[in-house]
């Protein structure tokens, strides 16, 4: 009797441990909490571990939620920074039919390409829901910044490595940020 009911505890919680970690609507990432963290807005209606982007904005959290295959057209600026005193590395990104153009200065620009025909929504960010709580890790100062646009539709997308959400965006994108995206 004792046995049954310890299998039906652990079978609830495993349920309500699953269901913690199932993005709510807007999210697109596992998330995991610890005990005592929670999210909360700051003044600035940023959360406290996110920066604003170029344009003045929140920077959105990853949605990697794939998309039907696209038509491989991309023009991209890829500018990635190792530390905040590094000197940035900047890679130029172009692909006609998934396929890297002459213009070209990327490390893995065929993966890349690649990697954009097979899910043009790929760098497509949403913000962070207010109550998604991501694991607290820190994966390094490495940031970089991804404007242009694929298949007609412009992105402009920011990378962090200051939790486990922005280190699953980063892991996601890999190839698109070049050899630098490694160490996440």
């Amino acid at each position: 009797m004792r046995l049954r009911i310890v299998r039906y505890v652990l079978a609830v919680l495993a349920v309500a441990g699953l269901a913690a970690c199932t993005p709510g609507t807007g999210g697109g990432t596992p998330s995991s909490s610890s005990p005592g963290s929670s999210a909360s807005s700051s003044p600035s209606g940023l959360l406290p571990d996110e920066t604003e982007s170029p344009s003045g904005k929140p920077a959105p959290s990853f949605s990697p939620a794939p998309s039907s295959p696209g038509l491989g057209e991309a023009e991209l600026s890829i500018i990635v920074k190792l530390s905040p005193t590094a000197t940035p590395e900047s890679y130029t990104l172009v692909c006609t039919g998934g396929v890297p153009s002459a213009e070209s200065h990327h490390p893995t620009a065929a993966a890349a390409c690649a990697a954009l025909k097979k899910n043009p929504a790929l760098l497509t960010r949403t913000p962070r829901p207010s109550d998604q709580v991501c694991e607290q890790r820190y994966g390094g100062p490495q940031t970089a910044i991804v404007t242009g646009a694929v298949d007609g539709v412009g992105v402009e997308s920011s990378y962090k490595l200051t939790d486990g959400c922005e280190i699953s965006a980063w892991a996601a994108v890999a190839d698109i940020l070049g050899s630098s995206g490694a160490g996440a």
